[in-house]
């Protein structure tokens, strides 16, 4: 055995166990991001089950269990690995995993029917095509660890392992139900606790726009052509059809998407944010999903914050129909005033429905579940 040799094979202990934290610390961090925000992973399954359409679209009822069971299992793999618990089975999981994401994230990063994958909840946003790089690399290192699996000895005994299994599921589903029933203990969202939201939504004088490609299609004699903004013909051509693709996507504010209407469409997004004193949104992004013990608790909730203050104001945001909007208050006794938002706008405000946000001044100084208050 030559020298060379024998510093690979002395070294390759150390790169198996380094392949072994690596993809364990990726699947347990995937897993504790999902996990701080559940009802995240829920909104994005249902996105991928609309958006794939036919047989899949009637299947956003499973959404729910989906998601708690896909968070789960990328904890249970990643503690696993690194813990180096159930090695065998664990590696094997990891590589059948890896197997059906990685042509799965293909096949989204070439028809992109959806914007962001949610691999890493909204703690770290990639593109679709970045996510497919990523997955091809992880599934070579989950590869190697199947092949390699039997170079890993044993730690614990078979009872003990158990043990270990049993413990990451119980903390796993504990840690969801928890922030599922309150709020996410962490908030990487746009709209979390100390955001000033109009400053949010600024756009600086100095930064980058959308910029396009335009071409135009022309027909003459039977013949087209497609010619740039620049090089236009001339009179004897006819106009067919304008083509416009998005070169590169200019800045946006981290608030881009919120507008707060009226019953009649009527902007009052500026009145509602720029309120000089302490504001309360309700909100509720579809009032026949929004729960009876929330929303009384709310409603005495209200209550006492108008008979201590009464210049607080209180708005309540929902996507629901204006029909839908008159029979909830005639059913709750509700008095506060209603507007329309858009739902994605409103899930991403606050997990809960119905939630309650308190703004002064247009800063976020709180989030509560109405179920919790």
């Amino acid at each position: 055995m030559t020298s060379g040799s024998g510093k690979l094979l002395g070294t390759l202990p150390v790169l198996l166990h380094a392949n072994r934290l690596l993809i364990g610390l990726v699947f347990a961090f995937s897993g504790f991001v999902k996990a701080v925000d559940p009802l995240g992973t829920v909104y994005k399954i249902e996105d991928y089950l609309t958006a794939f359409d036919g047989i899949w679209g009637g299947l956003t009822f499973m959404a729910f269990p989906a998601a708690f069971l896909l968070i789960a299992l990328e904890l249970l793999i990643g503690l696993n690995l690194i813990f180096q618990v159930k090695f065998k089975f664990s590696s094997w999981l990891a590589f059948v995993f890896m197997l059906v994401m990685t042509p799965l994230t293909l096949y989204i990063a070439l028809y992109n029917p959806v914007t962001d994958c949610g691999c890493f909840g909204d703690a770290l946003k990639i593109s679709n095509w970045m996510t497919f790089y990523k997955n091809v690399f992880f599934f070579i290192l989950t590869l190697l660890l199947f092949i390699f699996q039997k170079k890993y000895s044993k730690i614990f005994l078979p009872n003990v392992e158990w043990g270990f299994i049993i413990v990451f599921f119980v903390a796993s589903f504990g840690f969801m139900i928890y922030n599922l029933t309150h709020l996410p203990v962490l908030d990487f969202r746009p709209y979390k606790v100390g955001v000033n939201i109009p400053d949010a939504m600024k756009v600086p004088d100095d930064a980058p726009g959308d910029v396009y490609e335009y071409n135009f299609v022309y027909e003459k004699e039977g013949s087209r052509r497609i010619f740039s903004i620049d090089q236009l013909p001339d009179s004897s051509w006819t106009f067919v059809s304008q083509e416009t693709k998005l070169i590169s996507e200019g800045y946006k504010p981290p608030i881009h998407d919120l507008v707060i209407l009226t019953a009649e469409f009527e902007d009052v997004t500026e009145e509602v944010l720029n309120y000089e004193g302490t504001t309360y949104l309700i909100v509720m992004y579809d009032l026949q999903k929004t729960s009876e013990k929330g929303i009384e608790k709310v409603k005495d909730f209200v209550a006492y914050k108008l008979n201590e203050h009464p210049e607080v104001k209180v708005y309540a945001l929902t996507a629901s129909s204006t029909q839908d909007i008159q029979e909830f208050k005639t059913k709750y006794g509700i008095t506060f005033p209603f507007y329309k938002t858009d739902p994605i706008t409103l899930k991403t405000m606050i997990r809960a429905n119905p939630g309650v946000m308190k703004l002064v001044d247009g800063t976020v100084k709180g989030k509560w579940n109405g179920k919790r208050l």
